[in-house]
C-alpha cells in the first residue's frame, strides 16, 4: 500500500511538471499535426482495405 501512495506522488509530481512546461500550440502546428495525423489515418485505412480484400478473394 506505501509503495503504490509513493507511486502516485510520483506520477503527480512528473504530472506537474509536464503541465508547467506545455503550450499552446500555433494554428501552423496544429495544421501540420492534423494533415501529419490524417495522412496516416487514410494510409491505415487504405492498408486495412487491401487486407480485407486479399482474404475475401481467398476464403
Amino acid at each position: 500500500m506505501n509503495k503504490m501512495i509513493e507511486s502516485l506522488k510520483a506520477f503527480a509530481v512528473k504530472s506537474k511538471r509536464v503541465w508547467l512546461i506545455m503550450k499552446k500550440p500555433s494554428r501552423k502546428e496544429f495544421e501540420l499535426v492534423s494533415k501529419i495525423s490524417a495522412i496516416g489515418i487514410l494510409v491505415l485505412g487504405i492498408f486495412g482495405f487491401l487486407i480485407a480484400i486479399i482474404v475475401s478473394y481467398f476464403f
